[in-house]
């Protein structure tokens, strides 16, 4: 049997972080208040030190190393925010790190651990490859492996976020957050659970990168033969003995979100709540949002991390735009003539809905003489506009398609 983290664990670890980490914010959410019924809030981790809840799961674990074990330095692997909280830690307790991150890692992670005094290795295409590889040079070299999760040390910082939440709010019933590895939601239970049984805590994975259900089902850790996600900081392909065990015995529920479901939270937070959050902070959001699951309220959602790439932002709000019905791709077929862009794009206009781009097409082998075909990015109010633009152009005679 694996030893759980207690709550004693936590508090002490809390004593360690004093004046380290920052008490984040706890900001209400008007559009989950509505969605639930009751109050809900949003734990702001992407405003922490380093942009994520990490730096305080790798500052308890780096802390307790002894000044012999510290003077060989430490080793880790991450996507980038495990690589940020590690580098800042390293930095604040006078040791060298090493970060090993996969080749594909976003630019901003590598730049920002790097900008923290971290060397960093670039190696394979998931954090799985680059932890192979950060355990090879641990033994090599002598540094000290810092897992991303599976540390009774790590599990104890990433658990002082949920103290924090039942001081700001003592009444909340459900804490919602995204779950990779399972180090935070482990945490979060071990100290909710201690000191209110009834608080359910549930754990959400992107569809696409959830390894916990299979493990749950077997009974055991079970890796995953493949993987992917926008949500790179909870992209893990198994879960660690240690947090799996916490999961199994504390965790309520884990339930999982589609990319859709991921974009469309991050857009409402940047619209609605002014938070720049990456998409793994925001899962936890889109569950509620989605409604895979029944949440009772006091409700708090925690954004764990806000590091992304701008250029991953870009493409994250198109994407949230289009799966909220706001942002309409559509292909239209019409008439070679003059004017007959012109009258296209006129009824468009009718509908008071704004094209974003054009792209007129006569070479498509498909098209028949005399006929051409347009590409338009459409801006929308939503599903039912969209709908009504289709419409208008449909009555009129053109053949539309969705692009």
């Amino acid at each position: 049997m694996t030893d759980l983290v207690g709550l004693a664990d936590v508090e002490a670890a809390r004593q360690l972080l004093a004046g380290v980490v920052r008490t984040t914010p706890l900001e209400p959410s008007r559009p989950l208040s509505a969605r639930l019924g009751g109050p809900a809030w949003l734990k702001c981790e992407n405003l922490q030190r380093a942009g994520s809840y990490k730096v305080r799961g790798a500052y308890v674990r780096i802390a307790r190393l002894s000044d012999a074990e510290r003077a060989r330095g430490v080793v880790a692997a991450s996507a980038g925010n495990h690589a940020q909280g590690v580098a800042l830690a390293a930095e604040m307790l006078g040791t060298s790190a090493t970060v090993f991150m996969p080749e594909g890692a976003p630019l901003p992670k590598v730049a920002a651990t790097k900008g923290y005094g971290a060397a960093i290795e670039l190696v394979g295409a998931t954090v799985d490859e680059s932890l192979v590889a950060a355990k090879e040079f641990a033994e090599r070299t002598g540094a000290v492996f810092i897992h991303p999760f599976d540390h009774s040390d790590v599990i104890a910082g990433q658990g002082t976020v949920a103290l924090e939440i039942l001081e700001q709010v003592p009444q909340v019933r459900t804490i919602v957050t995204g779950v990779g590895g399972g180090g935070l939601v482990s945490g979060i239970a071990v100290a909710a659970k201690a000191i209110n049984p009834h608080v359910r805590v549930i754990g959400v994975q992107a569809a696409n990168a959830a390894a916990f259900p299979p493990s749950l089902v077997a009974g055991e850790p079970t890796r995953l033969a493949s993987f992917s996600t926008i949500a790179d900081g909870i992209a893990v392909g198994c879960p660690g003995e240690i947090t799996f065990a916490h999961v199994e015995k504390l965790v309520d529920e884990i339930v999982t979100v589609t990319e859709e479901d991921i974009s469309r939270a991050l857009l409402m937070l940047l619209e609605r709540g002014k938070l720049v959050v990456e998409p793994a902070g925001a899962v936890g959001v889109a569950a509620l949002l989605a409604g895979v699951v029944e949440a009772e309220p006091p409700t708090v959602a925690v954004l764990s991390g806000g590091n992304i790439d701008p250029l991953l932002l870009m493409r994250v709000i198109e994407h949230g735009l289009a799966a909220a019905g706001r942002f309409l791709r559509i292909t239209v077929r019409c008439g070679d003539r003059p004017g007959q862009l012109a009258d296209l794009l006129g009824k468009i206009a009718d509908q008071h809905a704004n094209v974003v781009d054009v792209v007129h097409q006569r070479m498509n082998p498909h098209l028949r003489l005399g006929e051409v075909e347009v590409a338009l990015s459409v801006e929308t109010r939503g599903s039912e506009h969209s709908d009504q633009v289709v419409g208008a152009l449909r009555a009129n005679g053109y053949v539309v398609s969705f692009a």
